[in-house]
């Protein structure tokens, strides 16, 4: 039986060196259904250029202006709908994965059609045992997504394939049914939480998000966004907030309350010795204009042709 074809859509934005070495793990996959792909998502570095010239084989999709990661992502899953692939492979430029990486997710895919959404075990690149990601936790807080396992020592813990709340947009491998039912990333999150957003409107369409723990990825984390500045938490704030009036019941709204209340404070004072209380005012203004911003629906998938009979 052949096998099913994947999609990988990797996402860049000024960062041509680090997506070059990302393509290079990606070319020694041992998946043979396998088909690069690089969003270009308005750089001004050169990298559409330089990935053209050292991997001829990858196809890239320029997009002149950039409008944010869900807008980029948006632009490759409409080209691998059109050509009708099985799966799609949602993928940052700063990682690096194992030969069977791809292999291990599709396997867990394919184990069961309600499994919408799967992601790997993720490490930090610089420490290489130290676990970044073992699936996605979704909660009503200040920061409403979370990485379960973040900073353990990998030690057999999590070495289970199960269901989780959600999968990180870093590495997320998406049956094509899946999107068709609950439509495109939202391009309303600029930054941060449009993953955890994509999972729930698929989860609501009857599929699940899993954890493949065989499937392993290093990812050197922020290298693109940054650490904790204004621009980043200021849209991790509004985010947040849009993610709590889309989804919170009147339980879930006071405890998000809460704990922005508790949480701002607290930031605060851990970074004024740093000199970094700028962060701490940009992510309440985050929150004040996630409050506030119109809500739209998310995009959804309309317009493609006949994709069973599609044609890459």
């Amino acid at each position: 039986m052949s096998k099913p074809r994947v999609a990988a859509l990797i996402l860049n934005y000024n960062g041509r060196e680090v997506t070059l070495q990302a393509l290079g793990s990606l070319a020694q996959s041992d998946y043979p259904a396998l088909d690069l792909v690089v969003i270009d998502n308005g750089s001004t570095d050169g990298s559409s250029a330089a990935v053209k010239e050292a991997f001829p084989q990858v196809t890239v999709l320029r997009i002149e202006e950039n409008h944010g990661p869900a807008n980029g992502c948006n632009t490759g899953m409409r080209w691998a709908l059109e050509r009708g692939y099985d799966y799609q492979l949602i993928l940052n430029n700063d990682i690096e994965v194992a030969a069977d990486f791809v292999s291990q997710m599709v396997a867990v895919a394919e184990s069961d059609p309600s499994i919408g959404c799967v992601g790997p075990k993720g490490y930090y690149y610089w420490d290489r045992e130290r676990i970044w990601s073992a699936g996605g936790i979704l909660r009503f807080k200040e920061s409403v997504t979370k990485e379960r396992g973040e900073g353990e020592i990998d030690r057999g813990q999590y070495d289970r394939d199960e269901e989780v709340d959600y999968v990180n947009g870093c590495a997320m491998l998406v049956r094509r049914q899946a999107i068709e039912a609950a439509g495109f990333w939202d391009p309303i999150y600029f930054l941060s939480v449009e993953d955890g957003d994509f999972c729930m409107r698929v989860k609501r369409k009857g599929y699940r998000c899993f954890y493949a723990h065989r499937a392993k990825l290093w990812h050197m984390v922020s290298q693109s966004t940054g650490g904790y500045k204004p621009g980043k938490t200021f849209q991790t704030g509004r985010s947040s907030a849009i993610f709590v009036r889309r989804y919170a019941n009147p339980w879930q709204w006071c405890t998000a309350l809460l704990f922005i209340a508790a949480a701002l404070p607290a930031a605060f004072l851990r970074e004024l010795p740093r000199g970094n209380t700028a962060a701490v005012i940009a992510k309440a203004r985050g929150f004040w204009a996630g409050f506030r911003v119109p809500m739209t629906p998310p995009p959804l998938v309309t317009g493609l042709p006949n994709l069973e009979r599609a044609d890459a």
